[in-house]
């Protein structure tokens, strides 16, 4: 197996979260967690992922700390894998990649369900995001700051400048 390159120390929270959720195994994991899925033989069926990469892949969410292991709760000898407050956090990130779908996918017809309010019944809003005084913001208004420490700035700024002239998401 090829190994992967790390961004554990990257200085973008973009890479560094792709370095624990990236790859579209550990999605998909984390997506059978929220549906209740918690043993490893219901994951490798409804995944259909093969035995060995379920395996690393769980190990690896769990040393990220996105899911952890607990006895059975049934009282059996297996584990089950549950999420952690961590790993619930990657929901907001699960329903930004289903409604990015849902609108730009080339067959939307073609997707199963719909993610709706259990109180309402009703479809879920897109997410939207807003500036702390709860104005709806666009690409264009927003912008990178610098956060790192003075020794950090001088190394980063130069990188941070260019990358504040093409984009607002990164560094």
């Amino acid at each position: 197996m090829v190994k992967r390159t790390s961004f554990e120390h990257d200085t973008c929270p973009i890479a560094r979260s792709l370095n624990a959720i990236g790859d579209w195994w550990s999605m998909l994991i984390i997506r059978e967690a929220w549906f209740g899925t918690s043993r490893f033989g219901e994951f490798q069926k409804n995944l259909g992922l093969a035995k060995n990469i379920l395996t690393v892949r769980l190990r690896a969410l769990v040393d990220q700390g996105i899911l952890t292991t607990a006895p059975a709760s049934d009282g059996s000898a297996y584990l089950d894998y549950l999420l952690t407050p961590k790993g619930r956090g990657v929901f907001p990130i699960l329903v930004a990649l289903r409604q990015w779908s849902e609108e730009f996918d080339a067959r939307p017809e073609e997707i199963a369900s719909i993610l709706v309010d259990k109180q309402t019944g009703r479809p879920v809003r897109k997410l939207e995001l807003r500036s702390e005084d709860g104005r709806l913001l666009t690409p264009a208004d927003t912008a990178l700051k610098p956060q790192a420490s003075d020794n950090d700035s001088a190394r980063i700024m130069p990188r941070l400048a260019s990358l504040m002239a093409a984009t607002s998401v990164c560094s």
